[in-house]
């Protein structure tokens, strides 16, 4: 058999308020669990359904690019 070639991970990091990091902990203490594992499962179809490719539904179409430029024009 062929080994296998050794995971590679990256690092992704972000900062939350002294507020949100407190119900965080709280609901990860109800739920026992970890923040870690909370964040990864909330997370996963985002992270493993599109590795290859993303299906069209879900890129922004050209209206969407003009509704946000002349909302920033205005601005």
């Amino acid at each position: 058999m062929r080994k296998r070639g050794k995971t590679q991970f990256k690092t992704i990091s972000f900062k939350l308020s002294k507020r949100q990091m407190k119900s965080l902990k709280n609901y990860c203490r109800a739920r026992k669990t970890t923040p870690i594992k909370l964040i990864k499962k909330n997370i996963r179809n985002y992270i493993e359904l599109y590795a290859d490719s993303v299906p069209e539904k879900y890129y922004v179409t050209h209206k969407q690019l003009e509704m946000f430029a002349a909302e920033e024009k205005t601005n």
